[in-house]
């Protein structure tokens, strides 16, 4: 039995069907975009564009889906290593030079789904800016630092395609770090928005 044989025991023909139909872009392979595709190929989700510029750090290795063997290596390759550890049929189109408001549409130009994953605020802002007033469906993230977040993160719906994920007030600091319990709450609920979006369940 494979990955594609054994979900079909939780996922109907149809479900399968319409989760394949979407392309998934996933703006940052940090902490919620390696944790959110790592949920979406679980999910059956197969087609991906995934763009991140950064290195593996040691500094990642608390929250982001990679291994201390990857530290040094490029974020997209490992990151599409790992994901094809999930399953082998999935296609992902790697993009590792940063993004900008000038390759933005570019990069995300055949996805239907964009999870914005960007640490940086004016790339979050540029991002959702680029795509609130386009057909594409958009999930994004603000204030997801620090602990006992676990009935703080929640999701907002903005428009019938955005929706913002997460407490917006936390920021980064040395009493509101980054840890994994906060950023996988975000990155999962962003996933089941996706999901949920895919099966008309929104």
């Amino acid at each position: 039995m494979n990955f594609e044989s054994a979900i079909s025991r939780y996922l109907n023909e149809d479900q399968l069907k319409r989760i394949r139909s979407f392309t998934v872009g996933i703006a940052g392979a940090g902490g919620l975009g390696s944790n959110c595709a790592n949920l979406l190929v679980r999910s059956g989700f197969k087609n991906f564009v995934i763009a991140d510029f950064d290195i593996v750090d040691h500094s990642n290795l608390n929250r982001q889906f990679f291994f201390s063997d990857q530290l040094g290596m490029n974020k997209t390759e490992m990151l599409c290593k790992n994901l094809i550890k999930i399953n082998r049929n999935i296609e992902i189109k790697q993009f590792s030079e940063k993004l900008n408001s000038k390759n933005i549409k570019s990069t995300f130009k055949n996805c239907n789904i964009i999870v914005e994953a960007f640490d940086d605020p004016f790339m979050k802002k540029t991002i959702t800016e680029i795509y609130i007033n386009s057909d594409k469906f958009i999930v994004a993230a603000s204030g997801i630092s620090g602990f006992n977040m676990f009935d703080k993160i929640k999701a907002k719906k903005i428009r019938d395609n955005f929706y913002l994920v997460g407490d917006g007030i936390s920021e980064v600091s040395v009493d509101s770090p980054p840890v994994a319990p906060g950023v996988n709450i975000a990155a999962s609920i962003q996933a089941d928005i996706v999901l949920s979006h895919a099966l008309g369940k929104l």
